[in-house]
């Protein structure tokens, strides 16, 4: 494909050692979703979510915009084509058809590996919801945040209500979303809404290394631990620790034995730390619990 033809494409992917890239290319709309772009991503979220050869999933915006969220003036203009061309779908299907697209809110949330939300400038309404359901969120020092609904009278979508709700707390959360506050990138870690801001001149080095981190972690170990905290969410404890000791014992026992692949799965690189796994598969009687009180199976 050339370079004129990927430009002109509203959702680019890569994949490039085990991460897979997704970018909202409308840099000229602060990457607003359009109805192209969002097929592209119902798409390809969940075949990347299956994809074997992809350990992490990176949702960003070209140039300096995550997502100002939805494309009210184009969707509102398909609107008006849709009733001039054909009778206007019921409301039943207005919401079936919504709630369908947002399966992959649920997707970037629920699958087997991380999602990391590379924020390089604002996300807005819709485009912060997405970042939101990412597991991690990697901002520039000068990006900036907003629920953005009340300001066009509308309630929100996407899942932005619950994900927020999950890390700020029901009261930030309200606020926010009734206030539709502006939040910088330094309140935004604050509160926890982002997990690491970095300089202008930073961004692009450090966000590399810290996916690259990620990325040569072991993916069988971080798909149960990304299920046990999501367990923690709204599960008991007992239901946290049954699901703990489950993929505990599943782990050591298809992993770590004579026949089994690789310790962190037959496709994966070989992490530095493949010694622990070493060490738990020639000690197998060994508590996971060294000398040193570290848990020396799952250093990883």
């Amino acid at each position: 494909m050339s370079d004129e033809s990927r430009k002109k494409q509203h959702l680019i992917e890569t994949l490039d050692d085990g991460v897979a890239t997704l970018t909202m290319n409308r840099p000229e709309a602060r990457n607003a979703l359009s109805g192209e772009m969002m097929q592209s991503l119902s798409e390809a979220i969940p075949r990347l979510a299956e994809d074997p050869e992809v350990r992490v999933v990176v949702l960003t915006g070209a140039d300096e915009a995550f997502c100002a969220g939805g494309d009210v003036k184009g969707f509102a203009n398909a609107d008006t084509r849709s009733k001039t061309n054909q009778k206007a779908p019921s409301f039943e299907q207005r919401v079936e058809g919504l709630r369908r697209s947002t399966e992959m809110m649920e997707t970037l949330h629920q699958m087997p590996k991380p999602s990391i939300a590379l924020i390089p400038g604002p996300a807005a309404g819709g485009g912060l919801s997405f970042a939101l359901a990412c597991d991690i969120r990697i901002c520039v020092e000068t990006a900036f945040f907003t629920t953005a609904f009340a300001k066009i009278a509308v309630s929100g979508d996407y899942g932005g209500s619950y994900f927020l709700t999950q890390i700020v707390g029901t009261a930030k959360a309200k606020e926010l979303y009734f206030s539709a506050e502006v939040i910088t990138a330094a309140k935004a870690l604050e509160l926890g809404m982002v997990n690491n801001v970095f300089s202008t001149q930073e961004f692009e080095e450090k966000s590399r290394q810290f996916i690259r981190k990620i990325a040569d972690g072991a993916p069988i170990a971080i798909s149960y631990m990304k299920k046990n905290l999501n367990m923690a969410l709204n599960g008991r404890l007992s239901d946290v620790l049954d699901l703990e000791a489950h993929h505990m014992t599943n782990y050591r026992q298809r992993h770590l034995s004579k026949n089994a692949p690789p310790c962190f799965g037959a496709a994966s690189r070989e992490p530095a730390t493949i010694s622990n796994c070493f060490y738990l598969s020639r000690f197998p009687d060994r508590s996971l619990i060294g000398a040193t009180g570290r848990l020396t199976g799952l250093d990883v």
